[in-house]
């Protein structure tokens, strides 16, 4: 089975392009493969239009993980 990382990583096209939109280092991404920061799993589960979930990135804690605590609400 894939790592999630590198499944979002094909999804926009390379490590570095998911750095980019994310506005990380693509060593941040790297070190990713391990655990992703809550911080940015909702934005690759946007960024990859649900092909890589939440669910996914952090599979023992992924229902902690809700939009309004992670995104200021948009009016």
């Amino acid at each position: 089975m894939q790592n999630p990382i590198d499944t979002a990583a094909e999804v926009v096209g390379s490590q570095q392009a998911l750095a980019v939109a994310l506005g990380v280092t693509k060593a941040a991404v790297w070190q990713w493969k391990k655990q992703v920061p809550v911080i940015y799993c909702l934005r690759i589960e946007r960024l990859t239009a649900g092909k890589v979930s939440r669910k996914d990135l952090r599979p023992n804690d992924w229902h902690l993980i809700w939009p309004d605590l992670i995104e200021p609400a948009t009016a």
